[in-house]
């Protein structure tokens, strides 16, 4: 293909926007549609870029220029959306996770397998720089064999616009903690067999009456014997702090930080530098690198990553330690094989 790709954004919350304003400035792209169920968003964001705009999904989906679609809508509706692009014929990107539930995962990707459609899921931790020449040194050996593996993951709230579905949700493991487990199979090469959690709604305790947690814990044994952990809360007040560290035979690597811009100030009071403020901004680089990374994929006629499988696998993980945490055991889970980029 050596023309742009044709593509429409389905949902235009915070990631739709982020996802429109990017087509718009690939080169290998063409923003051509958007769509939102909220007619002024529609509108608004087809006449910044000079899209159309629909706001049902059916009539995006129909477009008879579109090549491809990126999916943002509301988590619950993923799959839904999935299963009718693919039946378009679409090439899809979707955001995490394609469902809350295994069920209606294996449904859409049944859907894609049957239409025979490129998918890429929105992980975009595999494309930030940092994790991805983590992800090189271990396979080069640069630390031995990876033995541990600990992340955390800290918003610095509960996200506003989130809050309510949040709260009927509960699910901090699927929201937040998704990342997290894409990221243990990927740098560390292999399945989580095992987990456990423990957590509670420390801050927000109207979460409690849904059943939901504001700060959790989970340990993991990997299929080889490795062991990891996982740290996941909403009221890192101080800022947005996402970090990972894999242990190895012969080393260590640290990944991510909570300084935004390379400068400290030193004075007698303190010492003090900037944080990011939330996930647009620590995560801006990779943002743009998957959606290049999906275009260029799609331009090509190869099939992108990480996809539907590695998607279910991180979902079985959250799924499992929302389990463990109703009922206070150990739950294994069974996982896919690991893919990646």
């Amino acid at each position: 293909m050596t023309e742009p790709l044709p593509i429409g954004v389905l949902g235009l919350g915070r990631m739709g926007r982020i996802h429109a304003r990017h087509l718009a400035a690939l080169p290998e792209a063409r923003l051509v549609a958007v769509a939102s169920r909220r007619s002024e968003a529609a509108h608004e964001v087809a006449t910044l870029y000079g899209a159309r705009a629909y706001t049902h999904y059916d009539d995006l989906l129909a477009d008879r220029e579109l090549r491809a679609v990126v999916i943002a809508s509301a988590t619950h509706e993923h799959a839904k959306h999935v299963e009718a692009a693919a039946a378009a014929g679409l090439a899809i990107f979707c955001e995490k996770p394609i469902a809350l539930r295994l069920e209606d995962t294996d449904g859409a990707l049944s859907a894609v397998a049957k239409a025979g459609v490129p998918l890429q899921v929105g992980f975009m931790r595999r494309f930030d720089p940092a994790f991805v020449e983590a992800k090189r040194r271990i396979e080069a050996g640069a630390i031995g064999q990876p033995i541990t593996f600990k992340a955390i993951s800290r918003d610095p709230q509960l996200p506003t616009a989130e809050a309510e579905e949040a709260l009927v949700r509960g699910n901090l493991f699927i929201d937040l903690g998704v990342h997290d487990f894409d990221m243990a199979r990927w740098l560390m090469g292999q399945e989580v067999c095992q987990v456990h959690a423990v957590g509670g709604a420390l801050v927000y305790r109207r979460l409690a009456e849904a059943g939901g947690v504001d700060n959790g814990l989970l340990s993991m044994v990997f299929a080889d014997g490795a062991l990891g952990g996982v740290e996941l809360s909403r009221n890192a007040a101080y800022g947005y702090d996402v970090r990972t560290e894999v242990l190895g035979t012969e080393g260590a690597l640290l990944i991510g930080g909570l300084q935004r811009t390379p400068l400290s100030a030193l004075t007698p009071s303190g010492v003090t530098h900037d944080v990011f403020p939330w996930f647009p901004e620590r995560f801006a680089d990779a943002y743009l690198a998957e959606i290049r990374h999906f275009v260029q994929c799609v331009r090509a006629g190869e099939f992108p990553s990480p996809d539907g499988q590695d998607d279910r696998a991180a979902l079985q993980v959250a799924l499992a330690a929302t389990e463990s945490l109703k009922s206070g055991m150990t739950q294994v889970p069974v996982t896919s094989k690991v893919t990646g980029t």
